[in-house]
């Protein structure tokens, strides 16, 4: 007997559903996730750049910036003269 996997993911998928809430969160984490990397594929920035570049306060730029090099979209490069910010890169 051959035992699918992901079998119990999608029969409680089929059987509750996903609530909407978590699936706009997931939009807006994707389009976020977008806007970040399209400014961080022209140079790399600082937290401070990345939040005047974005018009964005700048801890919804801290979490999702973090949340990405968790996830390996994005990591730290070196940091700038005075010694306070680290350059943010996409990861190759």
């Amino acid at each position: 007997m051959e035992v699918e996997k992901g079998k119990t993911f999608k029969y409680l998928r089929e059987k509750k559903g996903v609530n909407q809430e978590v699936k706009d969160n997931l939009k807006h984490f994707t389009k976020i996730k977008k806007v970040i990397l399209d400014a961080l594929k022209e140079k790399d920035l600082t937290v401070e750049e990345l939040t005047q570049q974005l018009k964005m306060p700048k801890h919804e730029v801290v979490y999702y910036l973090m949340s990405l090099v968790k996830y390996g979209f994005v990591k730290t490069g070196v940091i700038d003269d005075m010694d306070e910010y680290f350059n943010y890169k996409i990861s190759k």
